[in-house]
C-alpha cells in the first residue's frame, strides 16, 4: 500500500483535488471529516473546547458552531495552537484505525487528506507528498467569493498556515492549481499514474 500525504493551504483547491483523486481509484481519509467527527457533541475533545471558549463558541442547539471558533483562533496563533493540541491527538486515532483498515482491505494508494502536515511535522509517517499550491492572491480570492468570508478573516486564515513556498521543496508532487479545471484535471491525472506506478506490486509477487 502507498501511504501518500496530500496538503495545500487554505484556498488552494486540495479538497478539489482530492475528490479527482478519488474518482481514479485512490482511498481518501480526510482531515476535516475526521476533525467534525472528533469534536462531536459529548466527545472529549468537545467538552474541552466548551470549557476553554465558552458557550460563544456553541450552536443554538449545542453542536460546536465551528465558524464561531475559527473566528476566534484565527486571530491569535497561540489560541490557534490551543485548539490543535485538543483536536489533533483525537483526529490521529481516527486516521490511524482507518489507514489500517485501508491496508487490511488491500486498498493500493491510501491518501490522506491533511492541511496542516508540515505545521504539525507529519511528513516522516508518508511514502509521498502532494502540495496542492495556487498564489495568494487567488486564494484570497476564492475564500472571499466562494466561501463568503470577509477579505480580513480570509487573510488571518492564510496568515495562520505556514508560507507555501517553505512547502514546496519538501513536496513530492506539486499540482498547481491557478488556471483551469481542465488543466487541473491534467495535471492531477499525470500525478495519479505516477503514483499508480509505484503502488504496483512487483512483478515477482504477481500470480501467473
Amino acid at each position: 500500500m502507498l501511504l501518500v500525504a496530500l496538503t495545500g493551504n487554505i484556498g488552494s483547491g486540495k479538497s478539489t483535488v482530492a475528490q479527482m483523486l478519488s474518482e481514479r481509484g485512490a482511498t481518501i481519509i480526510d482531515a476535516d471529516v475526521l476533525a467534525r467527527r472528533a469534536v462531536e457533541l459529548g466527545t472529549v475533545a468537545y467538552d474541552k473546547i466548551v470549557q476553554r471558549w465558552g458557550s460563544e463558541v456553541l450552536a443554538p442547539d449545542g453542536h460546536l458552531d465551528r465558524a464561531a471558533l475559527r473566528r476566534v483562533v484565527f486571530a491569535d496563533h497561540d489560541q490557534l495552537e490551543e485548539l490543535n493540541e485538543i483536536v489533533h491527538p483525537e483526529v490521529e486515532r481516527l486516521r490511524a484505525r482507518l489507514v489500517e483498515q485501508a491496508r487490511l482491505r488491500g486498498d493500493r494508494v491510501v491518501i490522506c487528506d491533511i492541511p496542516l502536515l508540515f505545521e504539525r511535522h507529519m511528513t516522516d509517517g508518508f511514502d509521498r507528498i502532494i502540495l496542492v499550491d495556487a498564489p495568494r492572491p487567488v486564494r484570497l480570492e476564492r475564500l472571499v467569493n466562494d466561501r463568503g468570508l470577509r477579505e480580513t478573516g480570509g487573510m488571518d486564515m492564510i496568515a495562520a498556515q505556514m508560507p507555501a513556498e517553505l512547502k514546496r521543496a519538501r513536496a513530492d508532487f506539486v499540482i498547481e492549481n491557478n488556471g483551469t479545471l481542465s488543466q487541473l484535471e491534467r495535471r492531477v491525472h499525470d500525478t495519479w499514474l505516477a503514483l499508480s506506478r509505484e503502488a504496483s506490486p512487483p512483478k515477482s509477487a504477481a500470480v501467473p
